[in-house]
């Protein structure tokens, strides 16, 4: 017989490896094979790979908090608390042989397709995409909340005591505070697991406040994973002192070591080079900005929501200063409704090169494209790439370019055509909507070019 176990607690520390030590111990003495792994404060530890899992007869998961069980989909499953493990392990390996088969349902099996997906992302790229999904949610609120202190007047946050000084200190002083340590500890969090979150954490406060920003915080993300991985392979202790690990070994020589590489090794260059950037994008105009505008808008069309897109928008929300509006960011949100809004209009122009299915798509384009969601170009895309991409590239590239040409700026990262209704919180806002709006009729009617007839 083979079994596999999942063992965990609320604070990941004793219990979680108690109770994998009493199952190992009872499946010697019944003479089965049992692999365990360890949810602890750590993070996971001899993990079950899908091909211990299909060879497992059954499977154990004695766990006080959540452990995902769509992976354990079609196996005989118990699940039980850890101190049932501890105190009859035995009993509980012959239990589970009679256990009843995991069946996942509709919301399991999503899960389990977007953990696949997730998978499939691989080294650096997966790592920076982690800290990024983590940071977009505090851009985002903190965008907002600057945009909406704009409408009682673009200086009204310096008049202590109002309103909108208030919702600057939340959004500015505090969310968007809290950017760069949120995207440096969810960096870190992806190569180390939760010890990496303090020193990536601690790194990335360190890179906010010493002026390396963004790329500093990046930077500060993948030393402290790479740290923490580091000293767990060169510090072993025995099983009675592996309680100190989390808590007290791992947080205290990371920290110190991340936070003095950023103080006196990191900090300095990073910081010239982040203050150089920042410099050449205020200064930046005429040529330049154009064509700074045309690649980012081509990027957020080229995989609509993929890689390319996000690392468009990463580097447009690095670009957001609190009180600021920013071109970039401008240029990026324009580029980013085009495509959904470009397919839209041509499905209600060439109602003969669309499909029934198609039309009804494309109604539902209009409320993603105004929304500033990409995405909503992606079925159109995947029925027909070759001619679909280039004219939402095309179209979203122009409006980028537009966009900086004309000097548009924006201070909030996400809304799409909404925050127009906010009052101060676009710069330059009829020629934004003018950069808009030809981007979209290029779209639309270059694909309309393309489409033939059905």
């Amino acid at each position: 017989m083979k079994y596999v176990a999942v063992t965990a607690c609320p604070t990941g520390i004793a219990h979680t490896y108690m109770a994998a030590e009493a199952l190992q111990i009872a499946a010697k003495d019944l003479n089965v094979d049992m692999k365990v792994e360890t949810r602890g404060s750590v993070g996971a530890e001899n993990e079950l790979t899908a091909e211990d899992i299909k060879q497992a007869d059954s499977v154990i998961i004695a766990a006080d908090t959540n452990v995902p069980m769509e992976r354990f989909d079609g196996k005989k499953v118990i699940v039980v608390s850890v101190k049932d493990a501890i105190k009859d392990a035995k009993g509980l390996i012959e239990r589970a042989n009679n256990a009843a088969v995991q069946k996942s349902d509709l919301s399991d099996q999503v899960s389990a397709i977007k953990s696949a997906k997730k998978s499939e992302q691989k080294g650096i790229y997966k790592h920076l995409m982690t800290g990024v999904s983590f940071m977009i949610p505090f851009v985002v609120a903190g965008g907002i909340l600057i945009a909406i202190s704009f409408a009682f007047g673009i200086e009204a946050f310096k008049e202590e005591g109002t309103i909108a000084a208030a919702l600057m200190t939340i959004g500015g002083g505090n969310a968007f505070a809290l950017m760069v340590p949120i995207l440096a500890g969810y960096i870190a969090f992806s190569i180390a697991d939760r010890p990496g979150l303090v020193p990536g954490m601690v790194g990335g406060m360190l890179a906010a406040s010493i002026g390396a920003g963004f790329l500093g915080g990046i930077i500060a993300g993948f030393l402290a994973g790479y740290v923490i991985v580091g000293l767990k392979s060169i510090i072993k202790l025995p099983k009675t002192l592996a309680g100190l690990m989390p808590v007290l070994i791992l947080p205290v020589l990371s920290t110190l070591i991340v936070g003095l590489a950023m103080i006196y090794i990191i900090g300095a260059p990073v910081t010239a080079i982040n203050v150089g950037l920042n410099n050449w994008l205020k200064g930046m105009s005429g040529t330049n900005s154009v064509i700074l505008g045309l690649i980012l808008g081509g990027m957020m069309a080229l995989d609509m929501g993929g890689p390319v897109n996000k690392a468009a928008y990463a580097f447009a929300a690095g670009s957001l200063v609190a009180g600021q509006t920013s071109p970039v960011m401008a240029a990026v949100m324009a580029a980013g409704m085009v495509p959904p809004l470009g397919i839209a209009l041509a499905t209600t122009l060439a109602k003969n090169k669309f499909t029934i299915e198609e039309h009804e798509a494309g109604k539902a384009a209009y409320a993603l494209g105004i929304s500033f969601i990409t995405e909503g170009a992606i079925p159109f895309a995947a029925a027909d790439p070759a001619r679909v991409i280039p004219s939402i590239m095309l179209g979203s590239a122009i409006t980028g370019a537009l966009s900086m040409l004309f000097g548009c700026g924006l201070a909030v990262p996400h809304g799409g055509l909404f925050v127009l209704f906010i009052p101060n919180a676009v710069a330059n806002l009829p020629m934004y909507l003018i950069s808009i709006v030809v981007g979209t009729v290029i779209t639309a009617f270059t694909l309309m070019t393309l489409k033939k007839t059905i």
